[in-house]
């Protein structure tokens, strides 16, 4: 760097290192941006005058997904409106001041809907065995409702390109079936439209971008210590294949958006009975005989 005087000034190491930390960051904001971006584009997640209802945990990923829409609102030619909508369960020891607290700094609005799902999991659930999907289920039912009820024409959810690879891979080893978490969704009955704004964007860039941002996270006391979920056994897998070779993920990732079901096995997907020779197509070969 040179001086008024024209020399050259050596920064101090600690600068050095600093201005590259910090370069570093704004560059994984950046790339979290266009992803996010990319995939709202792509499946034409939000359109013009959309009301958003941001579906709030208090984990990582609904937290960068908060900031990416946040963003995006500021940038996209089209107008649209967030509303954050949290699901407080009734966890022992949930800290309630926390997302509240969070929202009113960043100036969103909110609602926070109060609903004991905790005591019904634990009554249902024996001890020991896991709670995610009655959770899930339960949490998915009340917020469904809600964004009826609050007049929401999206439902964002915060879930990554790692979380729609597991699910992948969860379905094909223990449920029998190819199939993940769609970018865009519409519900059974057709009521809402459910997004996933953060479906191009790595774990691992969300967790270093939530660690940098440094969001109040809130843990899951009802699940999140469930370290032999079939998930985290798929999630091993995951990361050990792409320790071993980077950017298998990514590969497999495109691979679900680059599907070819004559190539399949699915009778309803491709219309394999009524394959048959095609008498008028063109030999292969000449008949010598005939020349």
């Amino acid at each position: 760097m040179c001086s008024a005087t024209g020399k050259m000034r050596v920064l101090p190491v600690a600068d050095h290192v600093m201005s590259s930390e910090l370069a570093s960051q704004k560059k994984l904001q950046k790339r979290l941006q266009r992803l996010a971006g990319e995939a709202v584009t792509d499946f034409k997640m939000i359109e013009e005058g959309d009301k958003v209802m941001v579906c709030l945990s208090g984990g990582k990923d609904s937290y960068a997904m908060l900031d990416m829409l946040l963003h995006l609102q500021k940038v996209a030619p089209i107008q649209f409106s967030l509303v954050a909508v949290n699901m407080d369960q009734k966890q022992p020891g949930f800290p309630e001041h926390v997302l509240p607290a969070y929202l009113e700094s960043v100036g969103v609005e909110y609602h926070i809907i109060e609903k004991d799902t905790y005591s019904v999991v634990k009554e249902k659930i024996p001890e020991g065995k896991t709670t995610c999907s009655l959770c899930s289920r339960l949490r998915r039912g009340t917020l469904y409702t809600y964004a009826d009820e609050i007049g929401a024409t999206k439902m964002a959810l915060g879930h990554h390109r790692d979380d729609i690879l597991e699910t992948f891979f969860l379905n094909m080893f223990f449920g029998g079936t190819l199939k993940a978490m769609p970018p865009k969704l519409l519900s059974d009955d057709g009521r809402n439209v459910v997004i996933r704004p953060l479906a191009y964007c790595k774990e691992s860039d969300i967790a270093e971008y939530a660690r940098i941002q440094g969001f109040p996270i809130i843990p899951c006391n009802l699940c999140g210590s469930q370290e032999n979920l079939q998930r985290q056994v798929v999630k091993g897998m995951l990361q050990e294949w792409e320790q071993k070779t980077p950017g298998r993920l990514d590969i497999m990732f495109r691979s679900l958006q680059n599907v070819a079901p004559s190539q399949l096995a699915d009778r309803q997907l491709f219309d394999f009975a009524s394959l048959t020779v095609d008498t008028q197509a063109q030999p292969r070969y000449l008949d010598v005989m005939s020349l």
